[in-house]
């Protein structure tokens, strides 16, 4: 995969994070931007317009959290990569970056290749979506067509109810991107009248049985996301 043209921009307060990240980033062949706080980050992303954004929690002025919060509010960071650094371990604070959009979650002491195999993964998400059609997915052994509302595991049709099905798509659609239940009830029930959380669940259950466990893990206190084994 060619990096030349991607474009990061690393968000935290921390000089000798920023330094060693961009040094990593660079030698992988992204373009790097930085800011110092999330206000700025803001103001540099509205101008450089970044594939991904690098956010850190802790931070003077505007937090990591509220900046993300902010720029999924803007059209055009609507499906912009965020990623959260912390060195706060509670699970609080990665319920609350999910929340807001976050992507993934990165802990803080950095390990260089750990993170930029990371970013490659995320960055991978993008370059695979642009190879599927708007109505068919191939990912693994399954093929999954919104046309026909038919998934085939390995060849064999499996029969998925509309919602099992619209679930699985919604999380295929984008493989390792974690889902909060508040997003997944906004895009499969939307206009349902009354949904609660235990209806993910159940649905989660029920496309468990019929493909097996492999394929959609649980974030705790979170959400859910489609992986591949």
């Amino acid at each position: 995969m060619s990096t030349a043209k991607q474009k990061i921009l690393i968000v935290d307060d921390e000089p000798d994070i920023l330094e060693l990240i961009e040094y990593n980033l660079k030698k992988e062949g992204y373009q790097v931007f930085l800011a110092s706080n999330g206000q700025e980050g803001i103001n540099v992303a509205k101008k450089v317009q970044p594939d991904l954004i690098i956010l850190d929690i802790m931070m003077p002025k505007m937090d990591g959290i509220e900046a993300c919060r902010l720029m999924r509010a803007i059209p055009e960071f609507k499906n912009t990569f965020m990623v959260f650094l912390t060195a706060r371990s509670e699970e609080y604070s990665e319920i609350a970056g999910f929340n807001v959009g976050a992507d993934d979650y990165i802990a803080k002491p950095i390990k260089p290749r750990a993170l930029v195999s990371r970013i490659n993964a995320i960055l991978r998400r993008n370059a695979s979506s642009d190879e599927i059609s708007e109505n068919r997915l191939e990912i693994g052994d399954l093929v999954i067509d919104r046309e026909s509302y038919l998934v085939y595991q390995s060849g064999e049709k499996v029969v998925l109810a509309k919602k099992e099905f619209e679930l699985l798509y919604l999380l295929a659609s984008k493989p390792g991107k974690v889902y909060t239940r508040e997003s997944i009830l906004k895009n499969i029930w939307e206009d349902s009248v009354v949904v609660t959380n235990r209806t993910i669940d159940v649905h989660i259950r029920k496309l468990r049985e019929k493909l097996g466990e492999n394929y959609v893990s649980t974030v705790k206190g979170v959400g859910y996301k489609f992986e591949l084994s």
